[in-house]
């Protein structure tokens, strides 16, 4: 089956690495809700995440991987590392600003950038615990036509962390550990209060 799925990946590439991307990051909305305990889903914030993820994300990290191979061709210590590097600092704040902008302005608030403003430094630091040990393997290891739906099946843990960080958190580590103790740990852990305690 596997060889089967990765058969259409190489047929249709820009396709199905795109969908799967969309899907496992809308899917990251869907454990964030479940998981915070709510009565009633939210489908209607899950159909916003998906959106931004299928019109931008998805299409972005596609298209940004050709483009990192292209430059910097082959998985030797220096290219892998060129790669990280500029993927950290390009693609990356790229990703987390495109999301809180997005998710607001599809919310129709009133300040697109208030989410941003008060939470992208915290994500982009908590982002880099994590990201770039996820694109090592990525450049280093998996092929360039699964290395969007890689990067995808990762960003599902993100998405994950983001949709909470965008809803209740404020973009750090600390206030997802909380929120993954439980929904009580949460409720003193929001943008005004971390604010009061820098």
């Amino acid at each position: 089956m596997i060889k089967a799925i990765l058969k259409q990946v190489k047929r249709f590439p820009w396709v199905t690495n795109v969908t799967l991307y969309g899907s496992l990051f809308a899917g990251g909305d869907v454990v964030h809700q479940c998981f915070s305990g709510r009565e009633n889903m939210d489908w209607k914030h899950t159909r916003n995440v998906a959106m931004v993820a299928f019109s931008f994300h998805g299409n972005f990290n596609f298209f940004w991987m050709r483009f990192l191979e292209r430059h910097f061709p082959g998985s030797s210590a220096r290219m892998v590392l060129r790669k990280l590097i500029l993927d950290q600092t390009t693609a990356a704040p790229l990703a987390t600003s495109v999301f809180y902008t997005g998710m607001s302005f599809l919310e129709g608030k009133n300040d697109i950038f208030q989410d941003w403003r008060e939470k992208f430094f915290n994500t982009y630091r908590t982002g880099l615990m994590y990201w770039p040990f996820v694109q090592f393997l990525n450049f280093a290891l998996v092929p360039l036509y699964v290395r969007t739906a890689f990067t995808g099946c990762c960003a599902f843990v993100w998405a994950t962390f983001l949709c909470f960080s965008q809803q209740s958190g404020d973009g750090t580590a600390m206030a997802a550990l909380a929120w993954m103790q439980g929904p009580a740990s949460v409720t003193d852990i929001s943008p005004q209060s971390t604010e009061n305690n820098k």
